[in-house]
Formats: structure tokens, sequence, C-alpha cells
């Protein structure tokens, strides 16, 4: 029985771990790149921050204490639930791809276990070695092992692994202790102390000691290493049969064995017999290797400490066999490079070409690809495979590369030549076998025709100049027509020799029956006999050289290194954009490495195949990206020059002109200059567009799309970066920067804009589309990065809609200690300029003055020049910070008062004296003054951070109403159909909304809140919306809240009054650190969070407040024409203005407010 079929037990179980040890390497590859910046701890100031938190494997030894030291700090907690809320989930799979390191070794001493005890029938350990799939299986379970162990030591450093595994662990907790063998994990995957960091110095007895930490059966691992050291268990050299190429052909094996060597280390140590075999077989000529994927390693440096290695490899490192290799190497490029220019200038592959010389051809790519290895692993950068403190290492790479007379142009050249010439070659072979039936039948055909021809020449029935009548001929020839269609392609041997024989028969008849005389007749046989020769090509076309050529083609060992050619490639894209034609060739030979690590999970019909299939391949796509996106990078460079010209020197023509300033607007050589750059753009495009649609793995790659994403690329990279330099701020500088950063921003922005608008045409793109997606990508990124520090749950660039792998937006270094990029500077300016504390709002003008010089601060206007510099997505966006800015402060009041209520005795004690007082069936204070001053002075700490934060709230939602303002405005004038069409949207549903808790019966008209959710969304961007009906955050009761705002109204009586001069509350004397207009807002929006009963409370509160004042001084004075009181008309127009923003009607007021006291403070 095949021991890969379905039915056999013991393939299919070591086929399937096979296939999952591919899939975890893949997984730990993916996972590297979003290893949590926190758990490496590369700064001073994270390792101040989170050093607490973050902790390795010292935490087990004491967790009680760690967990009691986190649990006494209120930072420290708030920190811990920071992290535990952005990163659980990451943490939880890297977790889980170090615990399938473990499960997959497990699982193998289980199979090996199985294996010794007979559980499966017929199959020992032994006789597994004996079966072609089971050698190469049994290998490859071991080597993969040995892959990941040494692949999860690069990409996660020891200490950041034991962070994870603990951060892991405490944030799972019990679930984590159940489901997983946490312990058998720490100890596999404890720190080893290596470092791939240049310079670090690698720990003794590593790897070895590392492979040791779980035991493998000591005879698998002697079986293992025994048949990859004699055998080719790969039966590469099939394909590579010349015994100069020897040591190409093994390469995979010996990336296997030198794995493998590290879990039996005695051999590397003092076996040199076994180890001068070992160097003789698989490192003749080589000694840097590609072990798994691109990951290389140079074996001067890797075998240094092992003696019989190193002795062994010396031969290999002698001076003079490094030069003889290294110039036999060189000559041989020069002299491949001829010839494969040569081939492609004949006119590239034909078909006859390919069927005449089919093995020439392949002998000469054998030789390509051969020179291609030696070179680019010999010469490559030590820094690729972590040698390069290695003195002897870099003597070494610099003598290779000195009698080497390296040229990486050249060596690009013959790996360019390479690729064009097998992929051609590959169509061709595609081909030849798909159409070799139909090829079969034509050529039988055509011969067959042809001898017909010459018997009827013969039967006299067709007369030819000089040719007798001859009966035997005749039937001859016409018996030979009958052999011909007898031939069958189904019997290639038989049919194959009776061809040859037929050949020879054709040629024998011409001098037998001296037939050279008739040229007719001799160019008839000559036709017979070409057609026959046509028929042994094509019996002999099979799918071996397909293979053959995919051997022999394979780059997975450049999957790493080829990333060194990258700016030559780009230089020769640069040049000459036709050359992207013939990069396709080249990205197709490097997607061959996909084959190595998906061959297995294929076989096994693994659900991770389109997993680990889509991440090589995504990779694959992204170096694609890389390597084009100089042309992008190129166009913009052009871009800029059209720019300038567009702004600074071109004049725009106005709509009349008179006939004698022609000349003037004409300026031909600047526009023959844009013409002249703009022709070059269009090249630049055209080159992408002739590259064809290639299907890289499994991401077919649409050359127009690369182009698209690449000029959105650079599109971002520069908007950002002018959004981050021109929205910089300067605190310094006496007054604000805020408009003048604006406008030259907005400058910027449309000269760059309007550039981009006039040379969509020439790239045959929708720019304006790409603009305002990009804009709005970039502007929503911002946003969400900027909230992160104001919520506890993070949301990583990996995790964001709005970053992108493709078109990454880019991230810059915080320019001040508070924001984290443009939009959070541009806020906090806005914030400081308009300070409640040093600034006056009069909502009758929109505007702030300074409370001291009272001049102009800021206007209404500063949103639209917002908008006309950062576009309508920027001002949305500053809204919406401004709302996350106003829950984080609603949260903070919260929590103050909240902590104060239970935990300060003396306010508790305060508050529960006042209450008899300030009862619904007291009507007025008695000696209001004395009694509602001693309360504000028994509360007055927690009465000014309510003040402080209340400030703070009507502040932003004043800015936040002039947005919407602006937003509305602009919607309305721009898109007036989309604001008609939202409103009434908006009116229905609420209309729908109501009728269904009028009437329950009726449906609720958006049951999954979707609608009402995407619909949101553009009113926000519509500016259609409510900013002081907004709920910003969710509350539970709160019995002191009515009671402690009236403290806080009452604590501001003595700096703010009732001014006719604007209409409003202001402050008395301009320095007193509050303004009405915010205070009222921001009172109106902390009730609101609560429910109605509490608006009711306070308000009847302040009723009181203001009723038991007028009471009083009524009393107090005789003369019944005086002005009421200070308190009450300060305390009337609060309660008015809270009424007004609340929309509650004035017949409410009126059960509160004596109207006497109303008549007179409007009057």
């Amino acid at each position: 029985m095949d021991l890969l079929a379905e039915n056999n037990v013991c393939g299919q179980a070591l086929l399937r771990l096979v296939a999952r040890g591919n899939s975890i390497i893949a997984e730990l590859m993916r996972l590297a790149d979003y290893v949590p910046q926190v758990f490496r701890l590369e700064t001073k100031a994270e390792q101040q921050k989170y050093g607490d938190i973050v902790l390795d494997f010292a935490y087990f030894k004491a967790a009680d204490g760690f967990n009691k030291k986190i649990e006494n700090s209120s930072v420290l907690m708030d920190i811990d639930d920071e992290i535990r809320e952005s990163h659980r989930s990451i943490l939880g799979r890297i977790y889980s791809a170090f615990e399938s390191i473990h499960r997959y070794v497990s699982d193998l001493n289980g199979f090996l276990q199985d294996l010794n005890e007979g559980i499966f029938i017929q199959r020992t350990l032994e006789n597994m070695f004996l079966i072609e799939d089971g050698k190469q299986l049994m290998c490859e379970a071991l080597y993969l092992y040995g892959v990941m162990l040494l692949v999860v030591d690069y990409l996660f450093p020891g200490l950041v692994r034991e962070r994870i595994i603990v951060a892991h662990h405490r944030y799972a907790g019990q679930k984590a202790s159940s489901d997983t063998n946490i312990d058998d994990v720490c100890k596999l995957l404890r720190s080893t102390g290596y470092s791939s960091l240049p310079g670090t110095k690698r720990p003794l007895n590593y790897p070895e000691d590392y492979f040791r930490r779980v035991e493998l059966p000591g005879n698998y691992i002697s079986h293992v290493l025994g048949y990859l050291r004699s055998d080719d268990i790969y039966h590469q050299v099939q394909a590579y049969p010349s015994p100069e190429h020897r040591s190409a052909a093994l390469a995979n094996q010996a990336a296997m064995l030198f794995v493998c060597l590290y879990f039996s280390p005695n051999i590397l140590i003092s076996q040199t017999a076994k180890m001068r075999e070992i160097v003789d077989k698989f490192f003749p000529d080589n000694w840097v290797l590609s072990y798994y994927m691109g990951l290389t390693v140079n074996l001067i440096e890797a075998w240094e400490p092992y003696k019989a290695a190193k002795q062994a490899l010396n031969n290999t490192l002698e001076v003079t066999n490094i030069r003889d290799q290294a110039t036999r190497i060189s000559a041989k490029i020069t002299n491949l490079l001829k010839q494969t220019e040569q081939l492609r200038a004949d006119g590239a592959l034909s078909e006859g070409r390919v069927l005449d010389h089919s093995n020439k051809i392949l002998n000469l790519l054998r030789e390509c690809n051969v020179a291609l290895r030696w070179v680019m692993l010999h010469a490559a950068s030590l820094s690729r495979g972590g040698a390069e403190s290695n003195r002897r290492c870099k003597v070494v790479r610099d003598q290779v590369v000195a009698d080497l007379q390296y040229n990486p142009m050249t060596v690009f050249q013959l790996l360019l030549n390479t690729a064009s010439l097998e992929h051609d070659l590959t169509q061709i072979y595609k081909r030849l076998v798909s159409e070799k039936e139909e090829n079969w039948k034509k050529y039988c055909m055509e011969a067959n025709q042809q001898a017909l021809e010459l018997s009827e020449v013969f039967s006299g029935n067709r007369p030819l100049a000089r040719v007798e009548k001859n009966d035997r001929l005749n039937k001859w020839f016409r018996d030979i027509g009958e052999e011909i269609l007898s031939l069958s392609l189904e019997e290639p041997g038989p049919s194959g020799r009776k061809i040859i024989q037929l050949i020879q028969a054709m040629k024998d008849v011409k001098e037998y029956h001296s037939l050279e005389s008739s040229a007719g007749v001799v160019q008839a046989i000559n036709e017979v006999v070409a057609a026959l020769q046509s028929l042994v090509r094509v019996a002999g076309v099979t799918e071996d050289e397909l293979v053959t050529l995919s051997l022999i083609s394979d780059l997975s060992y450049a999957w790493v290194l080829v990333d060194d050619y990258t700016p030559i490639m780009q230089a020769a894209v640069k040049k000459d954009p036709s050359h992207v034609a013939r990069l396709r060739a080249v990205f197709l030979k490097l997607s061959s490495g996909l084959d190595l690590p998906l061959l297995r999970i294929n076989q096994a019909r693994s659900p991770d195949l389109i997993s680990v299939s889509a991440y090589y391949s995504g990779e694959l796509v992204s170096y694609v990206r890389k390597v084009l996106q100089i042309i992008p990078e190129t166009m913009f460079g052009l871009l800029a020059k059209i720019i300038k010209l567009q702004t600074e020197k071109i004049k725009e023509v106005p709509t009349r002109l008179d006939k004698d300033k022609m000349r003037d607007f004409a300026q031909l050589p600047e526009r023959y200059q844009m013409a002249e750059l703009s022709h070059r753009v269009a090249v630049l495009a055209e080159g992408v567009a002739m590259m064809e649609t290639t299907l890289v793995g499994v991401i077919q790659v649409d050359p127009r799309r690369l182009l698209e994403d690449g000029v959105r690329r650079e599109l971002v990279q520069l908007v950002a970066k002018i959004l981050h330099e021109g929205l910089t701020f300067s605190t310094k500088v006496k007054g604000s920067e805020l408009y003048r950063r604006l406008s030259m921003v907005g400058q910027q922005m449309n000269g760059f804009r309007t550039s981009f608008e006039y040379i969509q045409d020439y790239i045959s793109m929708y720019g304006l589309k790409i603009w305002q997606e990009e804009m709005s990508r970039i502007i929503n990124y911002n946003v969400e990065q900027e909230c992160n520090q104001l919520v506890k749950k993070k949301i990583s660039d990996h995790e964001s809609i709005y970053q992108s792998v493709a078109i990454p937006i880019p991230k810059f270094s915080p320019a001040d200690p508070q924001s984290v990029n443009f939009i959070g500077r541009l806020v906090r300016e806005i914030l400081r300029i308009t300070d409640p504390k040093c600034t006056v709002y009069v909502a009758q003008l929109r505007t702030w003055y300074d409370s001291k010089s009272h001049t102009e601060v800021l206007s209404s206007s500063v949103m639209g020049t917002v908008e006309s510099s950062i576009s309508t997505a920027g001002l949305t966006g500053v809204d919406k910070l401004l709302a996350f800015l106003i829950v984080t402060e609603l949260q903070a009041l919260v929590r103050e008062v909240e902590r104060a209520w239970k935990k300060d005795a003396t306010l508790k004690e305060a508050l529960k004296m006042m209450m008899p007082q300030l009862g619904q069936n007291s009507p007025i204070v008695a000696q209001p003054v004395r009694q509602y001053t001693g309360w504000v002075q028994r509360t007055n700490k927690l009465c000014t951070l309510i003040t402080d934060h209340i400030m703070k709230v009507g502040q932003m939602q004043i800015l936040r109403l002039h947005a919407a303002s602006r937003l509305n405005s602009s919607c309305k004038f721009d898109a007036k159909y989309l604001a008609a069409a939202l409103s009434t949207m908006n009116e229905s549903l609420m209309a729908d909304v109501k009728q269904h808790y009028t009437d329950p019966t009726r449906p609720y008209p958006d049951e999954d809140g979707a609608l009402t959710s995407e619909l949101s969304v553009f009113l926000e961007w519509c500016g259609m919306t409510q900013p002081l009906d907004r709920i910003y955050i969710t509350t539970h009761a709160l019995p002191p809240l009515a009671l402690l705002l009236l403290l806080t109204v009452v604590s501001q009586f003595p700096k703010m009054h009732f001014s006719k001069q604007i209409g409003g509350l202001a402050s008395i004397r301009g320095n007193e650190g509050v303004d009405g207009e915010p205070f009222v807002v921001g009172l109106v929006t902390v009730l609101r969070q609560y429910h109605q009963d509490h608006t009711l409370r306070f308000l009847q509160l302040l009723a009181q407040c203001i009723t038991s004042y007028g009471a009083h001084t009524a009393a107090n004075n005789v003369n019944k024409g005086v002005d009421l009181p200070h308190e009450t008309v300060t305390g009337l127009a609060i309660l008015e203005e809270v009424a007004k923003k609340m929309s509650i009607p004035k017949k409410t007021l009126s059960l509160y407010v004596p109207k006497h006291l109303m008549a007179a403070h409007n009057g």
C-alpha cells in the first residue's frame, strides 16, 4: 500500500505532522511583525513605564509579590488594564504558535513511540526509511522541528518570548493553565541568551542545548542523519547530471543536514571522518547555505565552536580553493551572460528550436542557476547570515568579492536573462505538452499525405518531369503511408522505433532507386522525412522537462537575499520603464520558492493551505510593490516640478484677454517644459502597463492596480509629510501661528491637488477620487491614533481599518509631549487659544476675545479655515477628536465625584446636613448668604475640580457646534441633494422610532442597528448633529449630582455676572479664570448624561437658591424699588440658559421660579 494513500493511517499521520510543521513556521514568520512594541522594552521610557507590568520568567518565582505590587498601585493597574485590553488577542495568538511548537514535538515523539510499539501494522522505524516517501517525511519531521526552534529564537528574542508567555498566562487566567501545559512551553522556549543583533556574542553550547530541551529518540536521530548523509533522498542529482553541479543538486538536503546535526552535536565536535564525508559531499565548494525560505547561515561562523566540523571545512576554505572557485564562476558568468543574451537576441525561443536543442538549453539554464546560487549566497552581505562580527567570515567574503570581480549589475543581468529564458521555455513546454496529441495527428497526416502523393507520382496518374511509372514504388509508398497512419502516441516506444525505421527506409529508397535525379521526388521524400522527424520530437515531449526546469530554476534560497538587488532593479526601471515586463519573469521565478513549504500542506489537504500560501504570496507581492514603487516615486518627483511650474510660473489665463497680451500669457518655454514633464509621466505609466497580469502564488497581480497603489502610496507619504511639518505649533511665539500655519498648509495642498488632477489623464486614473479617499484615510487614521491615548483598548496598526500594508500611512515622532500627531496638535492649539480661563466667548458674535485686552482671539471663521486647509475630512476629524476629549473629561469628572461620594466622609456628612433644608418641602433657605457660602466652603475643593471639568467640556462643545455648523453649510452648498436626502431620511427614521415607542406593536425600524450606525456617519460628516443633545458616556444614578452642581454654580456667583453688553454671562473682573458660556454649555452637557430627574432636581435646587436670595434681599430692604441681588440675576441667567439649551419649556420653569422674579430679570 502506498504510504501517502488516504487509507494509510501511518503515512497520513506523518504527512499531517510535517504539513503542520510548515504551517507553524509560516505562522511564526507572520506573527513576528505583530509583536507589541511594549514587550520589547527597547527605550528607557518604555522600561520605566512598563517594566513593572511586562515581566519575564522571574514572575513565576514570586508571582504573588508581583501581582500585589500591581494591585496596590492605581497607576500600574491602569497600565495593566491598558495592555490587557489592547494586546490580549494578539498575545493569545502568539502563545498558541509557541504552544504548537511543543505540541508538534510531543506529537512527533508520540508517533515514534507508536512506531516502536507496533501500533502501525507492518511499519517500524527501520522500514519507514526504506520507503521513499517515508524516508523523506521522517527526515523532514526532524528538520522542521529544528527550523522552528531556530526561527522562533531569531524572530522572537528570548526575553520577548518570556514576557509574552507571562502576559498571556496572567491575562488568560485559569483558562490558560487548564487548557495548556504552560510549564512544558516555558521549559522549551525560555530564553537561550541568543541575540540576532550585530556584535552580540553567541551563547556557550548554542543551539545544541536548546535542541535538547525536549528529548527525541537517539536511534531516530541517527537514522535521519545517516540517510541525509549518504542518500540523495529527493533524487535531485537526476536534474543535475553533471558532477560539477553535485553540491547545488544536494543544496536542500545539505540545509536539512545542517539543522539536524544540532540534534547530535558529538558528530560536529569529535567525529572527524563523518564530518569530512559530509563536507566532501555537500560543501566541497560552498560554505553559505539557505536553510529555510531564504534564511541563510555561514558555516564558518556556525561551525566555529565545533572542532571536527571546523577542521573538515578548512579544506573548502583554503585560499587557493576559494580563488579557483571564484575565478571559475566569474569566467562562467561572463560566458553565460553572452550566451543568454545571444539566445534572447535571436528572436526569442521558438518551438522548433526548443524541440531541436532542448537538452542544450536546459544545460545552459543549469549552469546559469548554479552560478547565480553560488554568487548570490557567497557575495551577499554578512549581515544577512548574521556573521558580520566574525573576522574570518569577513576575510573570506572580501576574498570572494575580489576574486569574483563582483558586480551586482552583472549578476542581476544574468538573473534577468535566466528568468526570462525559463519563463519562455516553460510556456513553450506547456504548450507542447498540451498540444502533443494535436501535433502528432498533424504531422502524421502531413507525412501520410506526402507519401500518398509520391505513390501517385509513380502510378503515372500525376505526371512529373523525368519520372517514369513504377508499380513497385507506387505500392511501396502507399504501404509507407499506411504504416505512418498506424503509428500510435499511446505506444511511444514501438512507434518511435518504427518512425526511425521509416526515416531510414525513405533515405535508402533515394539511393537504391536512383531517385536523386528528380528534384521534385527528392523534395517530396525530404518533406516526408521532416514530418517523421517532427513526430519523433513530438513523441519525446513529456512533462519530465517541466519538472526538471522547475527543479533547476528554484530561487527559494534568495527569498531574502534578492532584496540586495532591489536598488539595481529600480535603477533599471527608472532608466527604461519597459524593464518592468522583463522583471515579471524574475518575480515568477521567485514565486517558485512557494513550492517548498506548500508541497506537504497540499498533499495533506490541510486547511492551512490557503492561510500559508496567502502569507508567502503576500510577502512576495509586497516585494513586487517595493521594486515597482520607483515608478510612482519618479512620477511624483516630476509632479513636484509640475506643481512648481503651475503655482509659481504659469499665469492663469483670464476669461477675457487682450490681443496684445497674448504673448505674455502664452509662456511657451514654461508650457513646453510642462508638456515634456507630462510626457515623461505618461511613459512611466505605460511601462507598468506593459507587465501582464500575473498570478504570484495565490494572489493575482494586476499591473494597473499596482501602479494605482504605488501612486496612492506616494500621495499618502507626501500629504502626511505636509500635514506633519505644516501643523506644528510653537508656544514660544507671541500670539498664535494657527491661521498662518493653516493658510500655508492649505496653499501647499491646493497646489498639490491641482497638479494631481492635471496629471490624472496622463496616467489614466481618477485623481480626485484617489485624493479624497486617501485624504480621508490619513485623517481617520491619525484621529484613531490620537484617540488611542484616550482609551484603554488601543487599536494597533494591524487592527486598524485605515492602515494598510500595501499603502501604509507613515507615523512620525510626536512633536510635543501631549499630542501623537498633527490632528492632536491642531485641536490642542485651538483649545489653547480659546482657553476659557483667559478668553471670553460672545455667543451672539460667535467669537472669542481676550479677557484682559478685549482683542479678538478667534472668530467663527476658524472652522472654515480648517476645512479649506485640510479638507472636509480634516474638519470631521477635528470634530471626532473633540468628542473623544469630551468623553475623557466627562469620565474624569464622574470618577472624581463618585470617588468623593464614596470615600470622603466629610463630604458625605456635609451633604447629609444640607438635605433637610434643600428638600422639596422647603421653598426657601433661611439666611441664604451664610448658608450657601458655608456649604460652598465645605465642598470648595470638589467644586473647583467640577468647575474645571465643566469649563473644558463646555469649551469643546462650543467648538463642536462651530464645526457642525461649518460642515452643514458646506454640505448644503456643495451637495444640496445629499443634504436634503439625509435630512429626510433622518426625520423619517426618527418618526418611525417614535411611533414604535408610542405603539409597541409597530416594528422597530432598525433592529440590528446597521442602518442607524451607517446613517450617523453620514450625518456627522454633513454636520447634521446636535452636540448638546449627545449622550457621550454611560452613567449610573448619582444621588448627590444635582446638589453638587448647584454648589458648583453657587461657587461661581462671586466670579460671574450677567452682562447686558454681550447679552450673556461673563467674568466680573476678567481675570477670574471663568467664562459664562462655556460654563453653561458644560453644565448642560453633564446634565444630559444623566436621567431627566437629575436635571429637574437641579433646576428645582437652583430656583430655590434664586428665590432664597431674592426673598432675603426683599425682607432686608424696606425700599421695594431695589434691584434684584447679584446672585439672583446670575442664577436666573444660568437657569434660563440651561433651560433654553435643554429645550425645557418656560411653563416648567414657572413651577420652580416665581413669575415676578422672571419678569424683573427679563424686564
